[in-house]
């Protein structure tokens, strides 16, 4: 199965993408009204890890799909699928608005480790841009320097997004 093939799965079957992108949510709030002012303790930050993680990893392939068919693809903003590349961003927003009016994000384990994948996969995609748009005249033409400046930049980029996914 390709990805090609599973979104067309999904366009074919909305059912699914709705029912998992309401599910998450509405159990952040019932988690949120069963377990008010203990958000902190053990059984419920798994509870709410658990939730953030499947509304977050979603929501970020979501964006960097978005992205890549922009800058890659060129496809216009017409042809965005609101089922998986809409609908995962505000599930994501709604899901951790819920919890966080619960609990802080610093209770939740393994939180920290999200904005870390999140920067170190936009680092990834701005090199791959810009070697996919850059050709062998721009070297030319643009100071050696700054091409390592900008080299250098993305590897601290992708480094430091590293360091924030791996480190506790």
């Amino acid at each position: 199965m390709t990805l090609r093939t599973f979104f067309q799965l999904l366009d074919n079957n909305p059912v699914i993408v709705l029912f998992f992108f309401l599910a998450v949510p509405l159990s952040a709030l019932l988690a949120g009204w069963l377990g008010k002012g203990e958000g902190h303790l053990s059984p419920w930050k798994h509870l709410y890890s658990v939730l953030v993680y499947l509304a977050v990893i979603p929501a970020i392939f979501a964006i960097y799909l978005t992205a890549y068919l922009f800058l890659f693809e060129r496809r216009s903003i017409l042809d965005t699928n609101l089922y998986t590349q809409i609908l995962p961003v505000l599930s994501m927003i709604l899901t951790l608005w819920l919890i966080r009016r619960n609990v802080p994000f610093e209770y939740i384990p393994g939180f920290d480790r999200l904005s870390g994948l999140f920067v170190m996969i936009a680092a990834v995609l701005m090199l791959m841009w810009i070697f996919d748009r850059t050709r062998l005249l721009v070297f030319t033409y643009m100071p050696f320097q700054y091409v390592l400046l900008i080299f250098f930049g993305i590897l601290i980029g992708i480094r430091w997004g590293w360091s924030r996914m791996t480190n506790s």
